[in-house]
């Protein structure tokens, strides 16, 4: 496993209230629906430019369960179900949450029963025009195959909304739509179902992903 991506990730309480507000993005409803009646998510696909996956979301049950809560709700638009607990002990989370999306690619590979994903690293401090060029494309090519996009992000942004994410510990997210080409995505973020979804710039996203990475296909 490479080095330079075991970067620990951890989701704190405080994180959590950071993160407060109204919900800023159109694919959830506002107020999220509990882990027995999860939120529906519309497929829509206007033209070319713009798709939302079909995303069953359900929050994280608790503060380090972000890796095992954001690959559950990416592989929902799967039509998949499995359990967050079943994931949490093959990606060997802890209280000090999962490690690396190194750990998240191989658990999405075996739910999807193929060698779909694979991982990409963004090492530097901030992301550079190359690195954010091919997130960009990336989302957009693993949407259009039907499939979420896993991110491990750690910082503050803001959606384009205006809300600020703060996650200074770390966090997992799921990008299930995007529009504009892909320089907007949606996200799909499992720390708060009052906040469920919300857009945000590919170019924050990148920033945010920085010195960490993302599973895509």
């Amino acid at each position: 496993m490479r080095t330079d991506l075991i970067r620990k990730t951890v989701l704190t309480a405080a994180g959590i209230a950071a993160a407060g507000g109204g919900i800023a993005g159109p694919a959830i409803a506002a107020n999220a629906a509990p882990a027995d009646k999860p939120a529906q998510v519309q497929s829509d696909r206007k033209s070319h430019s713009e798709r939302e996956l079909n995303v069953r979301y359900e929050a994280q049950p608790n503060f380090y369960y972000c890796g095992p809560a954001a690959t559950r709700n990416a592989l929902s638009v799967q039509g998949k179900d499995i359990n967050v607990d079943a994931m949490a002990k093959e990606m060997g989370t802890t209280e000090n949450g999962t490690n690396s999306i190194n750990d998240i690619t191989p658990v999405l590979n075996k739910e999807t029963g193929k060698n779909a994903y694979h991982s990409v690293e963004i090492s530097n401090p901030t992301a550079d025009d190359k690195q954010t060029d091919k997130l960009q494309a990336d989302i957009v090519r693993t949407v259009d195959d039907g499939h979420a996009v896993v991110a491990n992000i750690a910082g503050t942004s803001t959606d384009t909304d205006g809300n600020t994410h703060s996650y200074e510990g770390g966090h997992y997210i799921s990008v299930i739509g995007y529009r504009d080409g892909g320089k907007v995505v949606t996200i799909a973020d499992s720390a708060d179902p009052n906040m469920a979804s919300y857009r945000i710039s590919v170019e924050h996203l990148a920033d945010w992903i920085a010195t960490r990475g993302y599973s895509t296909n």
